[in-house]
């Protein structure tokens, strides 16, 4: 999620991913092109860790609604697949608020492609960030503009993510990869665990991701480590700069044989 109000400024790392936010009415319409740097390793289909970034960002920015100026931090996102990812063309997704409680808020996303077809649904619940001197911009506002960087190399390359073995992958902590309160943004931390779990699985892409931001990643780098059994995973995602504690778990399950399924 970005603090920028600036049209020109740049959003950041995952500024360059190209999605654009709008208001309508109550819900927030977000809108982006797929290009191959954005697609799993191996696969013509776009990365589900791209789909929890945009799902993040889209329900991150109608938290703050009700936050201002507090800052939101993702407490749990998921996403979830009907079917591989396209590898070009256009997502939309369109996030709605479902439920406003005193300590959580929760939205929900439909993304579509090709028009209108639907494509997954997200969820994400947040809470105000614990300190209390983390607050957003006097004229923060949730309508971003598409930003002129656009990613040029493969997203895992761009964010500096490595796999270092089957099941485990690595993230470094970027300046132009941290979030309105400094840590390491969300949407990354769905990207390694991701890398984390498709290093197990070759050639397949993930159905679904689910995540539970347990604390902040402040240090870096964050360290994924994962198990797969018949296209189930689990990972466990630690900040290895600050003690290895644990910083979150994801849940994971693959499409078998990705490359084989028809893009649309």
């Amino acid at each position: 999620m970005t603090t920028s109000t600036d049209p020109q400024a740049s959003q950041g790392m995952l500024g360059e991913l190209g999605f654009a936010t709008r208001r309508v009415g109550e819900d927030l319409h977000g809108t982006a092109s797929v290009t191959p740097a954005m697609h799993a390793p191996g696969t013509p289909h776009l990365r589900t860790s791209i789909l929890a970034a945009w799902a993040d960002t889209l329900t991150g920015l109608l938290a703050t609604q009700v936050t201002a100026p507090r800052v939101p931090v993702t407490l749990e996102l998921d996403v979830q697949l009907y079917r591989p990812a396209p590898a070009n063309g256009t997502v939309d997704g369109i996030a709605r608020v479902v439920k406003v409680g005193r300590s959580v808020f929760v939205a929900g996303v439909e993304f579509t492609s090709a028009g209108a077809e639907p494509l997954a649904i997200a969820h994400a619940s947040f809470m105000m960030a614990p300190d209390p001197g983390i607050t957003l911009p006097t004229a923060f506002d949730v309508e971003l503009p598409l930003q002129r960087e656009r990613l040029v190399k493969p997203f895992a390359e761009r964010a500096g993510c490595t796999r270092r073995g089957p099941g485990v992958a690595v993230l470094p902590r970027s300046e132009d990869g941290l979030n309105a309160s400094g840590t390491i943004n969300g949407g990354l931390i769905a990207l390694v665990a991701e890398e984390a779990a498709l290093s197990l699985a070759p050639g397949d892409t993930l159905c679904s991701l689910g995540l539970r931001y347990l604390q902040p990643a402040r240090v870096g780098p964050v360290v994924a480590t994962a198990r797969l059994r018949d296209g189930l995973g689990q990972v466990e995602l630690r900040d290895a700069g600050n003690g290895d504690r644990l910083t979150g778990i994801a849940t994971a399950r693959t499409f078998h044989g990705a490359r084989r399924t028809r893009s649309r």
